[in-house]
């Protein structure tokens, strides 16, 4: 099974669903037991899904409330 190394080094080739099968399912064994990996993957898909909804947005020049107002209610977390 992966260690919590392995899946912070994978989390962008599997987030891009760049994985052998073989390695996705060894992630996947790994964040059904592992609740910080998972609270890793997952953040770590909030930030490209914002990024990638910036981008978009700064093309037309704007930041949307959405966003503005996720910074301003961000937890310390």
């Amino acid at each position: 099974m992966l260690s919590c190394r392995d899946v912070v080094t994978l989390a962008t080739d599997y987030a891009e669903g760049r994985l052998p099968w073989t390695t996705r399912i060894q992630m996947r064994m790994h964040l059904a037991l592992c609740a910080l990996c998972r609270r890793y993957i997952h953040q770590m898909d909030l930030t490209r899904s914002l990024l990638a909804r910036l981008k978009r947005d700064s093309e037309r020049h704007e930041i949307p409330p959405s966003v503005r107002e996720a910074f301003r209610n961000r937890k310390g977390d």
